[in-house]
This record gives structure tokens, sequence and C-alpha cells, in this order.
């Protein structure tokens, strides 16, 4: 494939757009006014897609796209993909695994902190002019807490190497038992809230694990236990969670991913016990360079080999 046409779903950075352009017969989705005419005019000749975890690609758009090869994604989430779709069709498809875990994992101890010592609050706080006007409230201890871990795969490892320096008890919950850690298994998700100080949600998102959080796991974190979620918003039953915390049976949250996305719940706006912040996990200049090096690593790999390097399909 030495001369690919490339469909592009969403902008990402101008210098990622301007390469990808630069580099390959690209067309802008998001560009054109008429995005149905548009694909029924080109969708034949369109080789690649480019999208991200934001973006993803509907089985409608594959359906447009007859000579569609391969789906090159920017991020490590794939559920915004139709993976059916791209399996019915020999669709192959990447993503950037690993090189942003440790940003996300450094989020969810952020997260954790900010939360517990009331961090963003005490921010708040400062610059209303309240400080030395009025008592600002105790946080708690993160060091010596229980911590459970949902998804213990490489973000809830680096999560757990890190949460060990701060002498946490950790416990997690997957499908399976991992015999290679020595963290305690919890078979139970119920169980493992009910044990836990803090529930930190590092899952994969899609229809596996929709709704996974749901009102019986939220109310046994209960009014003590913190919610912390990086993996996805879908993984929480969001009416739940926030009835749970507008009526105090759970205690506090802090949230990086939402279930429709830029659309935050506006009862959790004013609830001064959460921290609220716009999907961030890999927004590091660093993270992000590693994850466009890697698009362009998957990209060439199959225009010159037909192969990936971090395959998913």
């Amino acid at each position: 494939m030495n001369t690919p046409n490339i469909l592009q779903m969403g902008p990402l950075t101008d210098a990622f757009n301007d390469r990808l352009s630069s580099l390959h017969a690209t067309d802008r989705i998001w560009e054109q006014q008429d995005r149905d005419a548009f694909l029924r005019e080109t969708g034949r000749r369109v080789d690649i897609i480019v999208t991200s975890a934001r973006y993803g690609c509907s089985a409608e758009v594959m359906a447009a796209l007859p000579n569609l090869k391969a789906i090159i994604s920017f991020g490590v989430g794939y559920d915004p993909i139709d993976m059916d779709a791209a399996r019915a069709r020999n669709i192959r498809v990447s993503n950037t695994p690993d090189v942003l875990n440790d940003c996300v994992a450094d989020l969810a101890l952020g997260l954790m902190i900010s939360s517990a010592r009331r961090i963003a609050a005490g921010d708040r706080f400062v610059r209303s002019g309240h400080w030395g006007q009025q008592p600002f409230p105790l946080g708690s201890r993160v060091s010596g807490k229980r911590l459970g871990i949902l998804g213990l795969g490489r973000i809830g490892k680096c999560v757990a190497k890190r949460a060990s320096g701060f002498d946490m008890d950790i416990r997690y919950h997957n499908r399976r038992e991992d015999p290679a850690v020595s963290y305690g298994y919890e078979s139970s998700l119920v169980e493992l809230a009910s044990w836990a100080d803090y529930l930190v949600l590092t899952c994969v998102g899609g229809p596996s694990t929709e709704g996974l959080v749901s009102r019986e796991v939220l109310a046994a974190l209960g009014p003590r236990g913190t919610l912390i979620n990086v993996a996805r918003g879908s993984v929480v039953d969001q009416p739940a969670l926030v009835e749970l915390l507008l009526d105090g049976r759970l205690g506090s949250a802090a949230l990086d991913v939402f279930a429709e996305e830029p659309q935050v719940p506006a009862e959790l706006l004013d609830l001064p016990q959460l921290v609220l912040l716009p999907h961030i996990g890999s927004g590091t200049h660093e993270t992000r360079r590693q994850m466009e090096e890697l698009v362009f690593e998957n990209l060439a790999a199959f225009i010159s080999r037909g192969e990936l390097v971090t395959p998913v399909l």
C-alpha cells in the first residue's frame, strides 16, 4: 500500500493534524459540511481511518467505506470503535497502550490525595478570601488506608505500585485472580467496595463493563468511602452515583471521566466533597508525544508491511 488514502475522524493537535496531512492523502471528516454526502461520494477511496478514543468509529461509518483495511486510534481505550463491525470485516485496529500508564496512574493518586486532603476545596477557600475568616474542614489521611482497585491491568498495577509507597493495604477485583501479584483478590466487587476506603477504577470501558459499578457497589463503598474514576464514565451507574452523593450514602468522588462527556450532571457541580476533571488522564506533553509517535509507527508498519505495532484486532 504505497499511497493510502486516510480519513481522519476528528482533530488532535495542530502538529499532529499537519504531520498526518503532510505524509499522506488525508480527508478530515469534521471539516465536511455534509458528512453523509461526503462519505457516499468518497468512501470507496478510504483505506485507513485515523481516530482517537474520543471520536471512535461507528459501524455506520465502516459500512460507508468498502475498502477500509485498518483503524489506527490515538488512545488506549477502543470502546468507541465498533469492534464487532471491524471484526466482521477483518478490519485491523490498533491503539496506543502502555505509554500512558504512568500518567493515568499519577493522576489517580493525585485525585485520591486531592479528595482526601480537600486540595481543590482548599484552593477555592484561599482564593475566595475565607482563610482567617472561618475554619477549613479537616481532611482524611491517605497513608495506611485500604485501596480497592477495579481492573488490575497495566494501569491498575501502576496505581498499586504507587499506593504501596503510602503503605496502603491493597486488594483488587478482576474477572479472574492474577497469580503473578501478591495483592489480595476479591471475587466480589461489592465485597471489595465494602472493604475499601478508596475504590479506584482502572478497568476497560465498553459493553463488558457498562454499569459494573452499580448502585449496590456504590452503597457498599458507603458514606466514608471515595470513588476515583480514571477509566470510563460508562463503568459507573451515573444516576445512582449522583443520588448517593447527594443524600450522603457515598462519601465523596474524584472523577476524570463521565458518562456523556463533556456533559457533567449539574447536581455534582456544587458538591464541595468532589473533585471533577475534564478527562486529562493522559494529558501531559510527554505522554501525548509518545502516543502520537505510536500512532505514526502503527500507520507506517501497516502501510509498509500490513502489520500493526500495537494491535487490538
